[in-house]
């Protein structure tokens, strides 16, 4: 075995190793967890400001048992908790400042090998990326969707029944008290959407990756084995240090290939593109949208999950869960990657049982025969945009229409239900200014919902366009990502009322039809928007972030610097 990392901390004699062993003692730890016992970080991201991380503390005992029995010490502690639900002006503005904070977490302690302890959307995705920075020994524990939502005698799914049910009250087909109950079976019990939602995708994006034991995405929070999953990460972690199987040997280009591919027949979140561009940007892996476009295009959507299809996660669950998503599609698959269990996927998927058939449809029945993400072009965005077509209106996939045009989240909210505002049903949204920049912080605003007027009349899409994400929950004709962004001057920035523009998502094209001259002469009147926050934090992710095609991390936090500490504390 290598040589532990924490030896450089508690092995020796002299005065500073004698001062962190007696300040370590005072937990009960005897001499002997000092001689030679691997050290185990376990990276928590609990907190009861995150809904879905808030049993994380009892899932971490699970860790440090499987830990303790295979001859390891575990250290449990705490990072920054993106919340999704409750973090203003938005979770992913601080996905970055996460991941700096787990990255020297890592770093600056006496830690052999790691485990990322993950739930809400963002957490997975900063985890990964502070630890891809480190590049230790390292396995991800996911906290589990929720049971299934319950209303009126149906199950009901976190975000995705949400919007319909606020559609639904806007057209004055439900009423308040309706909706009320509806809020009160929603989320019954611990853990994260229980839809094929960010927190699930990422979950099944870290399984797919091989950086989590087969079944991580799919065993509700509740159910006790989350519990044994996350004793035998414990064990398995001790052994990967044992090994020195560090994050860089399974965060390969094969392992990004392989979750493209998943993601596309799961029906995953447009989110999971920005977060693997960046997971791959920090551990040294080339990754760009046209690979998603490339790798993603011929695979079908299999699993019949909200948004895209009727299911949840705990149905998916019952259904096998991810393995045998993986075994439908294994042709498609890097089948002798070694993963962190120790096994291969080729021997992980060959385990796989096919239940029924419903939830997880076999690949000669699809509920979308060309899933993935597709990646448009045009000279609305010369550096791309992105678009789920599961989620999406068949009949809207090829469309040309009218601009409507908000300048911010703000002016769409001041003017979306004014009955003077000219839209009808062949008509194009447009939000500027919702990008990493422009917000700042790439909220999930793209799938703006429609004005009450067409609700009414029945309305239920309609192209929308943005430099903003959307929910995984979400659904609809939802052009995201659009790079550049608008707030830096990108293509976005110069619509205006009235303008025709074409979207063709077979063809992969998303064109402004404006005359060139015209655009120059708007380019050279366009202004930056004003910040709407100067100094902190905020200030300095809007200088340093990139733009979405690469992931939207900050500049200076891309790559892999290791977890060498050149100098010691005292």
């Amino acid at each position: 075995m290598k040589a532990l990392r924490s030896q450089a901390w508690f092995g020796g004699t002299d005065t500073i190793a004698f001062d962190r062993r007696a300040w370590m003692k005072n937990g009960g730890l005897p001499d002997d967890v000092f001689d030679g016992r691997p050290i185990i970080g376990i990276c928590n991201t609990f907190s009861e400001l995150t809904p879905c991380n808030r049993h994380l503390r009892e899932l971490a005992e699970h860790v440090k048992a499987g830990v303790l029995e295979a001859g390891g010490l575990p250290a449990e502690f705490p990072v920054f908790s993106c919340s999704e639900t409750n973090l203003r002006p938005g979770a992913m503005l601080f996905r970055n400042l996460a991941a700096m904070d787990v990255e020297e977490a890592i770093r600056g302690n006496p830690i052999d090998g790691v485990v990322l302890l993950t739930g809400c959307d963002k957490t997975t995705p900063s985890l990964l990326m502070g630890a891809a920075s480190c590049d230790l020994p390292t396995i991800v524990v996911s906290g589990g969707p929720a049971l299934n939502g319950k209303y009126n005698g149906t199950d009901v799914g976190s975000g995705t029944d949400v919007r319909k049910f606020m559609d639904d009250v806007r057209a004055g087909v439900m009423s308040l008290e309706q909706l009320k109950q509806a809020e009160n079976g929603m989320s019954r019990s611990a853990g994260h959407c229980m839809t094929m939602g960010t927190a699930s995708t990422m979950a099944s994006m870290a399984e797919a990756l091989g950086v989590a034991l087969p079944t991580n995405a799919a065993w509700p929070a509740v159910d006790a084995r989350r519990a044994r999953l996350a004793r035998l990460s414990g064990r398995r972690i001790v052994a990967m240090v044992r090994e020195d199987q560090r994050l860089s040997q399974v965060l390969t280009a094969e392992a990004f290939a392989n979750a493209i591919r998943v993601n596309g027949a799961i029906g995953g979140s447009t989110n999971a593109v920005v977060h693997l561009l960046a997971i791959a940007g920090r551990i040294g892996v080339p990754l760009g949208l046209d690979d998603w476009d490339r790798l993603g295009r011929e695979v079908p959507t299999i699993v019949d999950l909200k948004p895209s299809g009727r299911y949840l996660m705990e149905d998916f669950c019952y259904a096998g869960g991810l393995p045998v998503v993986m075994k439908e599609i294994a042709d498609l698959l890097h089948l002798g990657l070694r993963t962190v269990s120790g096994r291969t996927v080729g021997e992980i998927v060959a385990e796989a049982e096919p239940v029924d058939g419903k939830v997880i449809r076999p690949r000669s029945r699809p509920l979308t025969a060309n899933g993935g993400i597709a990646v448009l072009r045009g000279n609305l965005a010369p550096s791309g945009a992105v678009i789920k077509p599961s989620a999406a209106n068949p009949e809207l996939m090829r469309h040309r229409g009218r601009a409507v045009v908000f300048r911010s989240i703000d002016d769409y909210h001041a003017r979306i239900d004014d009955e003077a505002l000219p839209i009808d049903a062949t008509s194009v949204m447009v939000l500027q200014n919702c990008g990493p920049r422009g917000y700042p912080g790439f909220p999930e605003v793209g799938n703006m919902p429609l004005p009450k007027k067409l609700l009414m009349a029945g309305v239920r899409d309609l192209v929308r366009i943005s430099d903003a994400r959307m929910s995984g929950t979400a659904f609809g004709t939802v052009v995201l990502h659009v790079a550049p962004e608008a707030a830096v001057g990108g293509p976005l920035a110069l619509v205006r009322d009235g303008d025709f523009i074409e979207l063709d998502v077979e063809a992969r094209r998303l064109h402004l039809d404006v005359p060139e001259d015209e655009l120059a002469r708007r380019r050279g009147a366009w202004r930056p928007p004003e910040p709407t926050m100067t100094g902190g934090y905020q200030s300095l992710y809007v200088a340093h972030v990139q733009q979405a095609d690469r992931g939207a991390d900050l500049d200076f936090l891309v790559g892999c610097r290791g977890a060498a500490v050149p100098h010691d504390s005292h």
